[in-house]
């Protein structure tokens, strides 16, 4: 089974695929970690993506395709695709990647929070540079204030964190992904979840009630 989560920044992605990784053995796809693995190896994908991330720029969909396309040689079952697809364009390359592999997206979850909660949560958070984790100064402090429970670094705010440029990167996503919420309720695999303030424990139930559903 593969699993696309949707959702806002702030909206608890992050954890409900800590959760699937960590209770149900699937295996997090992130952009981020193959674009930096094809960067380091120097890679031919990975050389012309440093090029617009050393930029500052957008990494055009060709090369990011490129680079998951590469990994999905290897693996492609169980996975949980989270900031992948972004736009309608990679869903279709997606599609077509798994197609050619006999595979298929089986379930798309939607993870639905009202903005005002959103820029609540996210500038509030503080996040482990090493694995990724993130906590809040108000609802979820480590253990140790300011040291990762997970691997001992210390925390850190992240620049974009800040409510003004939340705000902008939230309408920036809603434009984004108004049109991938369409692409996939269109072929019937996409559920939304209402989230707001519930606990993600109870996130996490009704994520596997979807998924008992299309077993």
């Amino acid at each position: 089974m593969n699993i696309i989560l949707l959702g806002a920044p702030g909206s608890g992605k992050g954890t409900q695929a800590e959760y699937l990784v960590e209770r149900q053995k699937f295996i997090q796809l992130s952009t981020g970690d193959l674009m930096r693995k094809a960067m380091s190896d120097k890679t031919s994908l990975g050389i012309e993506c440093e090029k617009y991330i050393s930029n500052g720029q957008l990494v055009p969909d060709y090369i990011t395709n490129g680079i998951v396309n590469e990994y999905m040689q290897k693996v492609n079952d169980n996975l949980i695709f989270d900031g992948y697809p972004r736009t309608v364009n990679q869903a279709e390359f997606l599609d077509e990647m798994l197609n050619k592999l006999n595979k298929k997206i089986n379930l798309v979850i939607f993870i639905d929070v009202e903005e005002s909660i959103l820029v609540e949560r996210i500038s509030g958070r503080i996040v482990c540079p090493t694995c990724k984790r993130s906590y809040h100064k108000i609802n979820k402090m480590p253990k140790i204030k300011w040291i990762c429970d997970f691997d001992a670094t210390p925390l850190i705010v992240r620049s974009d964190d800040s409510p003004e440029k939340t705000k902008t990167r939230l309408e920036v996503y809603s434009k984004q992904t108004k049109t991938l919420i369409s692409y996939y309720e269109k072929r019937n695999i996409l559920r939304q979840i209402h989230a707001g303030n519930r606990s993600a424990d109870d996130i996490y139930s009704e994520i596997e009630k979807e998924m008992e559903l299309i077993k």
